[in-house]
Formats: structure tokens, sequence, C-alpha cells
């Protein structure tokens, strides 16, 4: 996948640069560890520059973005109402689990987003969720920018700086993503014992 990444970058530059990115979003697989620092390399070594490079990355992430957040507005409350309904014995979850969620959503969608842009994988995903809660497209388009901007801007700069070596980033990503992903999991697993806490006291209480 990477030799094929970086060919259609080579042949198509900056529109190569955008469709990988565009695609990386629909489709995360496709690792943007690859694309972004090769950009910058690219930038050391062909007519590109940093500052095209980044408007055609950025560009294109917005475009993938876009896609998934329209998806998740297609994918709304009531729908995944509908599909616990017939479902969510099977699954374990109920109406006002869907509710709390999108109500948390709500609450700290914004942040999420922005910081969920600067997370390898989750970064395209949370596209969705937000289309789903119905978060206020302008808003939405506004914190994907600037996360984007952020990820986008370090790892380009990082493939100019480290040149040939550009390759390099992809084992510190790694590293950075296992971290993020425990304290992720870490996070999830605090918020679920406190929930679960929190129903026995209130069963207790109850009886």
């Amino acid at each position: 996948m990477k030799t094929w990444i970086t060919d259609i970058m080579e042949q198509f530059g900056y529109a190569g640069i955008f469709l990988m990115l565009a695609l990386e979003n629909i489709f995360p697989p496709i690792p943007s560890e690859v694309i972004l620092p090769f950009g910058g390399f690219m930038t050391t070594t062909s007519g590109l520059t940093i500052p095209g490079v980044l408007i055609a990355s950025t560009a294109g992430s917005l475009l993938g973005a876009v896609i998934l957040y329209w998806i998740g507005r297609l994918l709304d409350v009531s729908r995944m109402e509908r599909i616990v309904d017939r479902y969510g014995k099977w699954i374990r979850i109920n109406k006002s689990d869907i509710r709390k969620a999108d109500a948390w959503f709500d609450k700290y969608g914004y942040w999420t987003v922005l910081f969920c842009r600067m997370v390898p994988l989750v970064r395209s995903l949370i596209s969705i969720p937000a289309g789903m809660s119905g978060m206020k497209f302008g808003l939405f388009m506004l914190f994907t920018a600037i996360g984007t901007l952020g990820w986008n801007t370090l790892l380009i700069l990082l493939g100019a700086a480290l040149g040939e070596s550009w390759e390099d980033i992809g084992g510190y990503i790694d590293t950075y993503s296992s971290v993020v992903y425990v304290l992720l999991a870490g996070g999830i697993l605090v918020l679920g014992l406190l929930y679960l806490r929190k129903r026995r006291t209130a069963g207790k209480a109850r009886s």
C-alpha cells in the first residue's frame, strides 16, 4: 500500500496528496503517517512547497470528514433508536443509552472532535458520531480544521526535516498511538466503573 500511495503522490503532486488524504479519512487503513511525512519529504526533492502540501492535505482531510459527517447525519439518533428496538436485547443497549451518549456528545462533542483529529484511526471515525449527534456543521468544520491543521503541519514538517529518513516517523507514530490508545482504554474503564458504581448506589437507595 505504501508504494501505491507514494507513486500516486509523485505522479499527481498536490492533487494526489488531496486525494490520498480524502481517502485516508474515509478508509482509515490508509495511513496519514505515510502520506503526510512523504509529502513533506517531496518538498525537498520537487517543486512542491510546504504551504502547498499543507493546503492540499488539509482540504482533502476536510472533504473526507464532511462525507463521514453526513453519513452520521443519515444515521441519526432516531434511526439508532429503531435499530436498538430491534436488536438492543442482543447487543445489551437500550434507548436511554443512546440518548445519554447523544447528550454527552452534545456537551463535549466539539472538544472531542478537536482532540480526536490528532489520534490515528479515531481521527477519521469521530466524524460519524459528530454527524449523528446533530453537531452544528459550522462548528464541526471549525474544530475539525483546527485539529487537522495541527496534525498535518506536524507530520509535514517532520517529513521535510528528516528528508530521506521520513519513514522513521512511522515508528514514532506507532509509539504515540499505543500510548494514546492505552490512555483512552483506561479512561473508558474508569468511566465504566464509575457508571456501575453509580447504578449500584442508586439501586441500594431504592431498596
